[in-house]
């Protein structure tokens, strides 16, 4: 297994309020452990809540000793919520922040990805396949039959999440359990990458990397290229 990631300002934010994660060595009795935060709020309140999460989930997940995946990420991501919630409250500065949350866990042969939010995850084979659904208006939308999922791009209430961590005392996560192949790739990202591009053109430029390394550079230059609206974070890793 080849990890890299990366995250990127884009052309026109100031500051980068995405956070990652990646790490292909035990994290406590995880085997691995890769997430993706994109953080919302006033000044300066995103980067902190993306920056919370990710540290706080990472080290909750290094105290429990149980072994069952969902059951130690998702006790992390709710108890880190519970917190960033409660340090909202606390401070008018960072009151209404949150952050969406998306990563996996490889074991075995086997993936445990979740999400809270709109940042995806995909798994790239002979096709490209988004696994996680994003937490959005538009994407209830579709679930009520009131919006085509072909006319969700444009849309001008797109950006509009319906969950993410830190917003409220409770968070509901979802979990998703598949079987991984050899050559598969994993891609994790904000949607600072998916509103720039089109899932068939991400799937060109992963087929045409080289490397993990090449692979995310393609990326997020084609993503800026695009106008780069907004900051881009990718883990990509090759199974």
């Amino acid at each position: 297994m080849k990890t890299f990631s990366m995250t990127d300002t884009g052309k026109i934010r100031q500051t980068n309020q995405d956070f990652i994660c990646s790490m292909d060595e035990p994290v406590g009795n995880l085997p691995n452990l890769f997430i993706v935060a994109d953080g919302m709020g006033g000044h300066r309140a995103g980067d902190f809540a993306s920056k919370y999460a990710v540290e706080r989930v990472t080290a909750l997940i290094k105290e429990d000793e149980r072994k069952n995946p969902q059951e130690i990420i998702e006790t992390a991501i709710k108890t880190a919520n519970r917190e960033l919630f409660e340090l909202s409250a606390e401070d008018p500065e960072k009151n209404g922040m949150g952050t969406t949350f998306v990563g996996a866990v490889i074991d075995d042969g086997t993936l445990f990805a979740f999400n809270v939010g709109d940042s995806r995850l995909y798994v790239i084979n002979h096709r490209i396949e988004q696994v996680t659904q994003d937490h959005s208006y538009v994407q209830e939308m579709v679930k009520n039959g009131e919006l085509r999922q072909k006319d969700t791009r444009n849309h001008p209430r797109k950006n509009i999440i319906t969950r993410a961590v830190g917003v409220s005392p409770v968070v509901e996560v979802d979990f998703f359990k598949r079987p991984l192949s050899k050559g598969d790739g994993i891609l994790i990202c904000s949607d600072g990458l998916s509103n720039m591009l089109e899932d068939l053109r991400i799937e060109q430029l992963l087929k045409t990397g080289v490397d993990p390394i090449d692979k995310v550079e393609r990326l997020i230059n084609a993503a800026n290229e695009n106008g780069g609206t907004d900051n881009i974070s990718v883990v990509y890793i090759d199974y």
